[in-house]
């Protein structure tokens, strides 16, 4: 849903520019609460994960395909304001290094596809995670059903801004009937990324997912007949910032960018060719007519590209893997110092369903 320049006109595109400004402003702030010595690299791998992962476009219909937005997934791995940032730190690269998305777009693709993605899903998921049974499974269930949502409100957003600022004379109607349908079969793929990505990471480190703290069911011990919560082991977790902390997320990070690499060096190569949901409702509705030249069109790495390099499985795989890189870059640097500035009085919040338990515990069975 890579909004290109000359979909949406000036005026629009600068109102959605200072709206999506306000946004990642008050996400600044926001994510030196949710951010700690755990969760600050985490971050900028989601980032670079997002990335890889939005090359691999996957079939939907026929002629069209779709993508991982990841606003659903940054906000439940990571929390809702550094899961803006996350997505945020993706269209830049994207649009800058790629020519994916137009420059003067970057405001309504920040919006559309980092805000509106972000704050839908994690409402959504927050409201699933405080009826349903506190367990793994419900976490994965919420995930999916967040995701699911996500996507066509951001088509809907999308035919929002369209309504106001296209560039173009189509009947909205139309144009919101083919958004929301075909974004509506994308927004099953991306829950199933979702769900799948979170219930493996709630697999082994359950206290690195950000929405699924504070679902800690508490031990229950019979005395005198009755039952009572038992008191955890002083030792069930070790203090945020400890070493031992800091420590026990280098092999998860490996194991993430290795998989982030991979998929973005090699087996986006086997994506689909197909236009994705916004190129094939622009085609088949004419949002598309007035389209303009990306202004880094000439970039070396353009479209996914690597300049004079005319092996296409190379080319691709050699730009995925920059790609992964220069955002895992950006985006822990961006991280790393939006923890800093965390002042002593800021801290984390208890997530989604109260204050936090034990680290690494999760009540009922995946």
């Amino acid at each position: 849903m890579h909004v290109p320049d000359g979909f949406i006109n000036l005026p629009v595109s600068a109102a959605a520019g200072v709206v999506a400004a306000g946004g990642v402003a008050v996400s600044l702030r926001g994510a030196r609460r949710e951010l700690d010595e755990r969760t600050a690299p985490l971050a900028g791998l989601v980032a670079a994960f997002i990335f890889a992962v939005q090359m691999l476009n996957f079939p939907v219909a026929a002629g069209t395909s779709g993508h991982l937005l990841g606003g659903a997934l940054a906000a439940i791995l990571v929390g809702p304001f550094t899961g803006v940032l996350c997505v945020s730190v993706v269209l830049l690269m994207q649009g800058i290094l790629f020519a994916d998305g137009g420059l003067t777009a970057l405001g309504v693709n920040i919006t559309v596809m980092a805000l509106v993605t972000t704050v839908v899903a994690y409402a959504l998921f927050r409201g699933l995670v405080k009826v349903l049974p506190r367990t793994r499974r419900s976490v994965t269930v919420s995930a999916f059903i967040a995701a699911l949502v996500s996507v066509p409100a951001a088509a809907a957003a999308f035919t929002a801004l369209y309504a106001v600022g296209g560039t173009t004379d189509i009947p909205i109607g139309k144009v919101l009937t083919a958004m929301v349908g075909v974004h509506v079969l994308i927004g099953i793929g991306e829950a199933m990324i979702t769900a799948l990505t979170v219930g493996a990471v709630i697999a082994v480190r359950p206290d690195l997912v950000y929405g699924a703290r504070g679902l800690t069911a508490p031990l229950k011990l019979r005395v005198g007949g009755e039952l009572v919560d038992a008191r955890p082991a002083p030792s069930a977790a070790p203090p945020a910032g400890s070493p031992v902390a800091a420590r026990s997320t280098r092999r998860v990070w490996a194991t993430g960018l290795v998989t982030a690499l991979v998929l973005a060096g090699f087996v986006s190569f086997y994506a689909s060719a197909n236009p994705d949901g916004l190129e094939k409702v622009a085609a088949d509705q004419g949002i598309d007519k007035k389209t303009e030249e990306h202004h880094t069109a000439d970039s070396p790495l353009a479209d996914y590209g690597v300049k004079d390099v005319s092996n296409a499985r190379l080319a691709g795989g050699v730009a995925g893997v920059i790609g992964v890189g220069a955002t895992v870059a950006v985006g822990s640097g961006v991280f790393w110092a939006v923890r800093r500035r965390r002042t002593a009085g800021e801290s984390l919040p208890a997530g989604p369903a109260g204050p936090a338990g034990p680290a690494g515990s999760v009540g009922g069975k995946a």
